[in-house]
């Protein structure tokens, strides 16, 4: 064949290539069971996305959670209505590969870079995203070049900085008396229309943390929009990046939300910057998970809650704390629901203990228009003994003991049972308690920064 005749045909290859359909590697959709769906005829590990695409609707999204032989469960993100049997299921795009290296990458960051990628970035300070990563306010499309994958894991405790420098948060009695560090991880533990919400606005405003980063995981519609308007402020939102999933969206996208809300922290620590992250709520996530576990067939042990959620629960909180030495840090709240006010709820008790504390809002103070409504004698901060000195120590010690010897006298006094001079420390507790107890309030417009609070603690044993 003489050159030119080659190239002619070099050229027709080219077009009809160009022309042809590529392969596609797909499965189809085989059954929809309550919230999982099945497929066959597909290989993806767990954690992968994919596609379901059928005639006449857009593509819906879902995400791999468990398989059984040749048989895939898949959790959607949105809606199914309109797909039918048979209905073409094809894996999402791959993150871009990275460079190859001349040594082998390990196993668990191979896994991480196939995992689900999602925006982060300077360009979300100020934005409301949903769990996926898409605007949920009207300021247009996102500013953001980098990304982030949601399957992140802990650091080496190790190499973890010590906790050794107080955060000031803005609430008079949390600096003074429930003292948090940098890098430490704490439970509000509260049940419904007790003030933590406002609680939570009024850290965000007041915290001295660079950036903040408000999950709000599992909760009403209605409250997302409040919390942004009128407990976070024009002020907090201008720091801060807002991760929305509410309660009518999948309990895959509620996941997603709060691990999303995790890794925008993480990269702003890595950064170098001190980070306040709070998630909002540590038992809807812990729901989320319940909801997906049992329909794939978990058994349930506690409550109706299987084993994964217990174990998903360290694996998030454990992202949060500090960098390496001379890092960034996350300084995290997660507020923990208490159904019925009960403290030993399952979700409850395994959040205490993996927080380094946690801080009880009590009914009958909130009842009694006592804000914040926190329960100075069941809270406790686990680090503060390493942040504060011995004359501070003291302090907390003597207002913690005068305060619960007038509870539990409050009875006698109440019906007149008790005679002065009976009980010398309770004697000083009645003439103290009026201050003790203005002193733990504080109004939604105050600001105590750490420097004030400790000066008006000194000034009630002075």
């Amino acid at each position: 064949m003489n050159p030119k005749a080659l190239g002619e045909y070099l050229f027709q290859c080219r077009e009809h290539v160009g022309q042809s359909t590529p392969f596609i590697v797909a499965g189809r959709l085989t059954r929809i069971n309550g919230l999982v769906m099945e497929a066959a005829g597909l290989r993806l590990p767990l954690g992968s996305g994919c596609r379901i695409q059928a005639p006449g609707i857009s593509s819906v999204e879902a995400e791999v959670v468990g398989f059984n032989g040749e048989r895939l469960f898949m959790m959607p993100a949105e809606d199914v209505y309109g797909l039918a049997p048979g209905a073409l299921v094809t894996p999402e795009e791959p993150p871009p590969t990275p460079p190859r290296v001349n040594h082998p990458v390990p196993l668990q960051r191979r896994l991480r870079d196939r995992a689900k990628h999602l925006p982060v970035g300077d360009g979300l300070l100020g934005r409301v995203l949903d769990g996926n990563g898409r605007p949920l306010d009207t300021l247009g499309a996102l500013d953001s070049r980098d990304s982030r994958s949601l399957a992140s894991r802990p650091l080496n405790p190790l190499l973890r900085e010590p906790i050794r420098h107080s955060m000031d948060v803005g609430i008079r009695a949390i600096n003074s008396l429930l003292t948090v560090g940098r890098g430490q991880r704490l439970g509000l533990f509260a049940g419904s229309g007790v003030g933590k919400s406002v609680l939570l606005g009024m850290m965000a405003r007041y915290t001295e943390a660079e950036v903040i980063v408000v999950g709000l995981i599992g909760e009403r519609g209605r409250e997302v929009k409040e919390f942004i308007e009128q407990n976070l402020g024009a002020e907090g939102l201008a720091r801060s990046v807002v991760v929305a999933a509410p309660a009518d969206v999948s309990p895959l996208m509620r996941l997603q939300g709060a691990s999303y809300a995790t890794a925008i922290a993480e990269y702003f620590r890595d950064q170098g910057r001190q980070v306040l992250l709070i998630m909002d709520s540590l038992t809807r996530y812990a729901m989320a998970q319940r909801e997906i576990a049992l329909a794939i067939g978990e058994p349930p042990v506690t409550r109706g809650y299987p084993p994964s959620v217990f174990a998903r629960l360290p694996a998030l909180v454990e992202r949060a704390g500090n960098g390496p030495e001379g890092g960034g840090s996350i300084t995290a709240f997660y507020t923990v629901l208490a159904e019925g006010d009960d403290q030993q709820d399952p979700i409850a008790d395994s959040a205490r203990a993996i927080l380094d504390g946690h801080i009880v809002l009590n009914r009958s103070l909130a009842d009694a228009g006592h804000y914040p409504a926190i329960d100075i004698e069941q809270s406790i901060s686990r680090a503060m003994t390493n942040l504060i000195d011995d004359k501070h120590l003291e302090q907390v010690r003597q207002f913690k003991q005068l305060y619960s010897r007038y509870q539990r006298a409050r009875d006698l006094l109440a019906v007149g049972a008790y005679a002065a001079g009976s009980d010398p420390l309770l004697d000083r507790a009645i003439a103290l308690y009026p201050r003790l107890e203005a002193f733990l309030q504080q109004g939604i417009g105050e600001r105590a920064d750490y420097r004030a609070s400790r000066s008006a603690l000194n000034g009630l044993f002075s």
